[in-house]
């Protein structure tokens, strides 16, 4: 029987931690391709500068200041943990290797999680609001036109719809700017920790050793014009459509914003129909045979959380 002390505590830290980094590497998390890190230093982030898209004019007299419009978005933290107890008899019995595999898919399932805050936070937006007080995937988006920023808001849409489409739902977005469609906001990295003192009450009480990993973090939107929505068949005609709608988008004034979509982010269900469909070298338009103009013009996403 082993006895415990306080440097065989510290050995099994070391050897778990050791498990739990190894399971870091184990995980290829997907959100980064369509969500932007953004560091936190409080408790929320307000993102005033969502209401700006910034640009040039001619110079000729002052500089014309464009203050962050106050839109009072924000994104508040929130905390998680994934913990594992350690039981004091397995200890004494040597009765170990059992815990390693816990601690490895410990280490994989943190790397993984912003996937599960991002993904299900994208398939909300039809009921999840952004910075201009609409849902993000909405019909009526208010931008103005108006060079001096008075006037009659127009609606604009993000979202294209076939109401005869039984389908999932798939997305076209624009992933080339400094800021993506989503925000994943991080307050605190994960850190691995351990309650293992003598004095500590679940190994006074129940004789179980605690060691786990903490973070605190959460994900919100950024700029709506950035991702279509779309519910319709797949097809060139559906992307041609989508990508079209995000190259019409202006900012608040008329300027073009000249967005170019290029990923496609849809769920499982929906990739082999994509793959074949943007591999193709030839399509049908009608009863004529034509080259696929939009071969390699997409990389695509497929998210197992949409």
């Amino acid at each position: 029987m082993a006895i415990i002390t306080p440097q065989l505590l510290k050995s099994l830290f070391t050897g778990y931690k050791t498990n739990f980094q190894k399971g870091l590497g184990m995980a290829e998390p997907q959100y980064n391709q369509i969500a932007t890190t953004v560091p936190s230093s409080t408790a929320s982030n307000t993102y005033g500068w969502l209401g700006q898209w910034p640009g040039f004019r001619e110079w000729i007299g002052d500089r014309v200041i464009k203050s962050m419009e106050a839109h009072g978005y924000q994104i508040f933290n929130k905390q998680f943990e994934s913990s594992v107890g350690v039981k004091r008899t397995d200890i004494e019995d040597d009765n170990l290797g059992i815990y390693s595999p816990m601690f490895e898919e410990m280490g994989r399932a943190t790397t993984a999680f912003p996937d599960e805050l991002t993904f299900p936070l994208l398939a909300n937006g039809f009921i999840s609001l952004c910075y201009d007080g609409q849902n993000f995937f909405d019909e009526d988006h208010p931008v103005n036109s108006q060079v001096d920023g008075q006037g009659t808001d127009q609606s604009v849409s993000n979202i294209i719809k076939d109401p005869n489409y039984k389908g999932p739902t798939w997305y076209v977005m624009d992933t080339t700017r400094a800021i993506k469609p989503i925000i994943f906001q991080e307050r605190k990295k994960p850190k691995f920790v351990a309650m293992t003192k003598e004095e500590d009450e679940s190994v006074f009480m129940r004789g179980e050793y605690r060691y786990g990993v903490d973070l605190r973090c959460n994900v919100g939107f950024s700029f709506w014009q950035m991702a279509i929505a779309v519910q319709a068949e797949f097809s060139t005609d559906s992307l041609w459509e989508a990508k079209t709608k995000m190259s019409e988008y202006k900012a608040d004034g008329g300027r073009p914003l000249n967005l170019n979509p290029n990923l496609i982010v849809a769920p499982a269900g929906l990739e082999k129909k994509i793959t074949q469909t943007l591999n193709r070298e030839l399509i049908q338009d009608g009863n004529t045979t034509v080259s696929n103009e939009l071969k390699g013009a997409f990389k695509t996403l497929i998210s197992r959380r949409l």
